[in-house]
């Protein structure tokens, strides 16, 4: 039935309700508007209130004058029965005695009882009266003073109207409460309207970036030819793209890489293991074993290292902190090139040194440059280590045929190969520099090739010392 549509529909104008009133532009407008009405109105309160004690102290003036004529005039000869007044509706005034009786009074007061009490001393008393019947049902204030003549103490009342004051005051009062809607509401249009054009390079550049997906990621914003904050904002969500397009090439870069890497190695045990199937009878398990054994050795090393790659890359890679002899991981490491025969090692020049950094980090640095210098020897690889202004220098070399000028600043990066003919096997994985890098970079260290080395190539890693040292 349509009448049960209207939960829905309540519920989606309630939605969009809040989407609405989520908005900045209308945060910011609510804010200024009720700021706005409430100075306004606390300015308009103040206004009426003064404007009112203004016009009360001049009325109260005038009073005060016309009581001091008619004590000057009660007091050198008697009143007249009518009391002369310029306007004889608006202000009004009687001398009484003490015991109530009228001795004179205005005109317009004829036959009209005292207006009040006597007050108490010679002080002024001031209220507000009404309803007197000789003026109708019109507020005035009143003044009452007791004085003393020669033929004894009177009453001089003196009264004046308070419609002017009250009147004047309700224009006022009835104005500002016109004027301050009106005026809050032109404010809040305005405030829209500015918001809105100061926001609007910020949509512009929310709708850019929304129509930027994972496959346009070299697009950028528009610039604005301006120097102001939203030229600068366009600027930064740029520099973003940069690297978030730098980020997603390298990622896209380092998955091919690695599948490639992988693919290797699980193609030839595949192929090793459909030959001896094809040919079970002839077929020396044992090699094939043996051979299948040492890819899957292989793969795992090249799995650990994307793996700890990985974590480097996330941030989770943390590491340890504490003093660290780095002799004496060179020199386990130099005895393991050693037992493996490939090529003689000198560590003549090794001498003390103690860095802060995480032991299996370090460890795992020396070893892949060592492993690297092996690798492209000719027949030797020297280490040395010293300290040098407070840094350890440590440099791993080899006599090969060394790194050429243009792959120098590429030989840290994932997957690269100085020889690509040469096969994993020979040549690895391309990932050993790339986390000795990543090592020196998270120990605060430098690493870098010292192109006037020859023959071969020179690696050298700076770290800084340990605080203490137990040397």
């Amino acid at each position: 039935m349509p009448g049960t549509d209207w939960p829905l529909m309540a519920a989606d104008r309630l939605r969009r309700g809040r989407a609405f009133a989520g908005m900045l532009r209308f945060r910011i407008t609510a804010a200024a508007t009720l700021a706005t009405a409430l100075v306004l109105v606390a300015t308009a309160v103040l206004v009426v209130s003064v404007q009112r004690q203004k016009l009360m102290e001049s009325l109260d003036d005038s009073l005060r004058q016309r009581a001091d004529d008619l004590t000057l005039l009660s007091q050198d000869r008697s009143p007249p029965p009518v009391l002369p007044s310029r306007d004889d509706v608006d202000t009004l005034a009687q001398i009484v005695r003490k015991d109530g009786f009228v001795l004179a009074a205005s005109a317009v007061l004829a036959n009209e009882a005292a207006l009040a009490d006597a007050p108490a001393g010679s002080n002024d008393r001031i209220r507000t009266v009404g309803g007197l019947r000789s003026v109708g049902q019109r507020r005035y204030l009143l003044l009452s003073r007791g004085i003393n003549t020669a033929t004894g103490p009177l009453v001089i009342h003196v009264a004046a109207r308070l419609d002017d004051v009250e009147d004047s005051t309700s224009i006022l009062g009835t104005s500002l409460a016109v004027a301050v809607p009106v005026v809050t509401l032109l404010l809040a249009v305005l405030v829209w309207w500015l918001v809105g054009r100061a926001l609007g390079p910020v949509e512009s550049i929310r709708a850019e970036v929304a129509d930027i997906s994972a496959s346009l990621l070299n697009r950028r914003i528009s610039p604005s030819g301006r120097n102001d904050e939203i030229a600068r904002l366009g600027r930064t969500m740029n520099e973003m793209l940069d690297r978030l397009e730098d980020a997603t090439t390298r990622q896209q870069r380092f998955v091919a890489d690695a599948s490639h890497e992988l693919r290797s190695p699980l193609t030839r045990m595949r192929s090793e293991l459909e030959v001896d199937l094809a040919r079970i009878e002839s077929a020396d398990l044992e090699a094939t074993h043996r051979s299948v054994l040492e890819e899957t050795m292989e793969l795992q090393r090249i799995v650990d290292d994307l793996l700890l790659l990985a974590r480097s890359d996330a941030g989770v890679v943390r590491g340890g902190r504490e003093a660290v002899d780095l002799d004496d991981i060179v020199v386990r490491q130099a005895r393991r090139l050693r037992a493996d025969g490939r090529v003689a090692v000198n560590i003549s020049a090794v001498s003390a040194a103690q860095v802060q950094g995480d032991p299996g980090q370090l460890t795992m640095l020396v070893r892949n440059l060592a492993e690297n210098a092996a690798r492209h020897a000719t027949s030797t690889v020297v280490f040395t280590l010293a300290e040098h202004d407070g840094a350890a220098v440590l440099t791993v070399a080899d006599d090969g045929n060394g790194i050429p000028v243009e792959q120098q600043d590429r030989v840290f990066d994932r997957f690269t190969r100085m020889d690509d003919a040469r096969s994993e096997r020979d040549g690895g994985a391309g990932l050993g520099l790339a986390i000795a890098r990543d090592i020196v970079e998270r120990h605060g260290g430098s690493i870098g090739i010292d192109t006037d080395y020859r023959p071969g190539a020179r690696f050298r890693v700076t770290l800084a010392t340990a605080v203490t040292s137990s040397r």
